[in-house]
C-alpha cells in the first residue's frame, strides 16, 4: 500500500490534474509542499515577513514543467524551468506565482525574494540536501530581524536536521509513485 501524499493546495491539485501531471511529480509537489510548511512555520514564527501563500504555491508548483519534460522526472535537466513558468502563465496563473518554476534552482541570482529562497530553501530540505549558500542568505534575513546571526544559525540548522531526518521516508514515498501516467 502506497503512503498517502500531503495534501496539495485545492487549485494546485486541480491545475496537475488538468495537465495530466505524472503521479511521481504530484508525490515531489506534494513533499516539497510539506517542507515548505515547517520552513514557513518557522520562519513566521522567528518574525521573517514573506508571502506563505506565494511561498505554499511555488512549493507546489515549482517542478511542473517536468509534465512538459518527463525525462527530468527520473533524470538531470533544466529545461522544466522556463517551460514550467510558460505552462503556469498559460493557465492563468499570475506571474508573482509563476515564477517559482524558473527561479527555483536559480535562488543566487540578484533580486531573488525572500519567498524564491524558501521555496529553493525546501526543494533542497525535503531530501536532505544541504547547500550553503543558500542557507547562508536565510541566516542572513533572519538575522536581519535582529537575532544573532550565530543563533538563526543554529535554529535553521536544527530545523533543515529535523526535516532531513525524514527524508529516507518521502524519498521512498515518492519512488513508490509511477514516473508516467497511466
Amino acid at each position: 500500500m502506497t503512503e498517502s501524499l500531503p495534501p496539495l493546495p485545492p487549485d494546485v491539485a486541480d491545475l496537475l490534474r488538468a495537465v495530466d501531471a505524472p503521479p511521481r511529480l504530484v508525490a515531489h509537489l506534494a513533499l516539497v509542499h510539506e517542507a515548505a510548511e515547517e520552513i514557513a512555520d518557522f520562519c513566521a514564527r522567528e518574525g521573517l515577513a514573506f508571502d506563505r501563500e506565494a511561498v505554499r504555491y511555488g512549493a507546489a508548483t515549482h517542478d511542473i514543467g517536468k509534465v512538459l519534460h518527463p525525462g527530468e522526472l527520473s533524470g538531470p535537466g533544466s529545461l522544466h524551468e522556463a517551460a514550467g513558468h510558460r505552462l503556469l502563465l498559460s493557465h492563468g496563473v499570475p506571474e508573482h506565482l509563476a515564477r517559482f518554476a524558473r527561479s527555483h534552482a536559480s535562488w543566487g541570482g540578484p533580486g531573488v525574494t525572500v519567498e524564491e529562497l524558501l521555496v529553493s530553501l525546501a526543494d533542497k530540505a525535503w531530501k536532505n540536501k544541504r547547500v550553503q549558500d543558500l542557507e547562508d542568505r536565510v541566516v542572513d534575513l533572519l538575522a536581519a530581524g535582529g537575532r544573532e546571526r550565530w543563533e538563526a544559525f543554529l535554529a535553521l540548522d536544527d530545523l533543515l536536521t529535523r526535516i532531513g531526518e525524514d527524508a529516507p521516508r518521502r524519498l521512498a514515498v515518492q519512488a513508490a509513485h509511477p514516473v508516467r501516467t497511466g
